[in-house]
């Protein structure tokens, strides 16, 4: 005997969802190099660091691959001098759970989806580390206490800047393994463009000089991949070709690589691969520096700068510990040689208000109209001399635009 079980309904059951857990979920992106984090992010991954005073490069990095949230497992603020990286990411919109312990690299794995709310940090539904939510208030507050560090920050600087003297010396002083090259930059003016932030601004303003001024153009690191996205291709680049992107390597005439002192040039094998031609430059200064000591050892007259630190704060924040007395020392054996971009741009702004040159130009017309109504021997008098005024006037608008 067959006993018939009746139907049951499972709808219900299969499409019961699990609630949402609250907070930010993302795919964890974790790297002690915030640069190679940056160019392996995804949007909206959550970026996994271990960084000290987070400064304002590291940050933009992080910023442009729009990252959902950074977890740093050190303290973005320490209290040695007011570093601007937490205050970048807070600007941008992108949460900062700050200190939350050395043991989270080990504990959060690349790749993995994790969450974070209210500071804690879970991998599934096991919390794996706990830190501290930034706000810009507290932000705010840890900058004003760290700017008592920066005497002892400028202490360490000059020591710093006698060590680096002492090794570099024969480098700064005499411009020892300074590359030759095949662009001549003697009695011409550079433009030397750094990935500083707002450098895609500056730039774009001076491209009324760089059309009036020819000057050698020099990109450092993904600087360069901007120059040539706004229609300034670059003579030569500076940096490390791994971060730059093919088009702007090819259109390059010439690409410098930074070597490591004992002759080592890291991505050098990526312009190899492309066929395209490079020189390396072996020295412990940052790419920036290079480029600058190019101009000075090759003869440049004047050499203006797009995107470099302009201010005390910025350069103790370059996020580059060796790398400050590389900067001072450079900066210093240029001397007046260097001009910032801004002041070059503001220069050559125009002036003259549109109303003015609107007037001018119908005044123009009308002189031309009147002439040319008169009638007979008198309007083949005048009538060479009108088309003389015109061209000249059209000239000299044409030329306040240049």
């Amino acid at each position: 005997m067959f006993v018939t079980i009746p139907r049951m309904k499972f709808t219900g059951l299969l499409s019961r969802s699990t609630p949402a857990l609250p907070g930010l979920t993302g795919t964890a992106r974790v790297d002690r190099r915030i640069r190679d984090l940056a160019r392996r992010a995804e949007p909206g991954d959550i970026a996994v660091i271990d960084h000290v005073d987070l400064d304002r490069a590291s940050a933009d990095a992080l910023v442009r691959a729009q990252v959902s949230a950074v977890i740093n497992a050190a303290p973005s603020i320490s209290g040695r001098y007011p570093n601007l990286g937490p205050e970048v990411l807070l600007k941008a919109g992108i949460p900062l759970i700050d200190h939350a312990g050395g043991n989270l690299l080990h504990r959060v794995r690349d790749g993995s989806k994790v969450r974070v709310h209210e500071g804690s940090v879970y991998v599934g539904r096991s919390e794996v580390a706990k830190g501290i939510v930034q706000t810009p208030e507290s932000v705010a507050d840890q900058i004003v206490e760290a700017r008592a560090g920066m005497s002892a920050q400028l202490e360490a600087f000059s020591a710093n800047t006698i060590e680096f003297l002492q090794r570099e010396r024969s480098l700064i002083l005499d411009g020892v393994g300074v590359p030759d090259l095949h662009v001549s930059l003697a009695d011409r003016h550079v433009v030397v463009v750094a990935p500083g932030v707002g450098h895609a601004e500056d730039l774009w303003a001076l491209r009324k000089y760089v059309r009036n001024q020819r000057p050698v153009l020099i990109g450092v690191d993904t600087a360069a991949d901007t120059m040539n996205k706004l229609g300034f291709r670059p003579d030569i680049v500076v940096g490390d070709p791994t971060g730059i992107e093919e088009a702007t390597l090819k259109a390059a005439s010439e690409v410098v690589v930074p070597a490591q002192p004992d002759g080592h040039a890291p991505g050098v094998e990526r312009v190899q691969d492309l066929g395209i031609g490079a020189v390396t430059f072996p020295a412990s200064g940052n790419p920036e520096d290079l480029a600058l000591l190019l101009t000075d050892t090759h003869d440049a007259v004047l050499v203006v700068t797009v995107g470099f630190q302009a201010t005390l704060r910025e350069f103790l924040d370059s996020g580059r510990s060796g790398s400050n007395p590389s900067t001072f020392l450079t900066r210093l054996k240029l001397g007046t040689k260097v001009i910032d971009g801004k002041a070059v741009a503001s220069l050559h702004r125009n002036r003259v208000s549109f109303a003015v040159l609107s007037l001018l130009a119908l005044a123009v017309i009308a002189v031309v109209v009147v002439v040319l109504l008169l009638s007979g021997t008198t309007a083949s008098m005048y009538s060479d001399e009108a088309v003389r005024l015109w061209h000249t006037a059209t000239d000299w608008v044409a030329g306040l635009f240049a």
